[in-house]
């Protein structure tokens, strides 16, 4: 029970850390010399033990940089959308909005 809770503690403070733009890179080049260094939790040497701390730190970093990006590019676009507003569409583009007039 005790390893599930230091597993727990670890993943939210890589993924808060990683979060954190002052750290994000200490932490992404921390994770790369974790992953290429022969010091390892689990040394390779055992079998899949020692693959498997590799497997899960890549797996980790890969899910939270995608995760990064996935953020950044919502972002991006509602500022592109918000940026548009009151500029001319062009021709054959459709309007995703709908506003409904009362004639007096």
């Amino acid at each position: 029970m005790e390893s599930k809770n230091f597993v727990q503690a670890f993943y939210t403070w890589y993924r808060n850390t990683l979060r954190h733009t002052k750290y994000r890179w200490v932490i992404i080049l921390g994770t790369i010399v974790y992953l290429f260094s022969p010091i390892d939790i689990a040394p390779d040497f055992i079998p899949i033990v020692g693959w498997l701390d590799d497997g899960l730190i890549a797996t980790l970093l890969v899910t939270e940089m995608s995760q990064i990006l996935l953020e950044q590019l919502k972002i991006r676009s509602r500022r592109s959308s918000t940026s548009n507003i009151g500029e001319p569409r062009p021709e054959g583009s459709e309007s995703t909005s709908t506003v409904d007039v009362e004639v007096l």
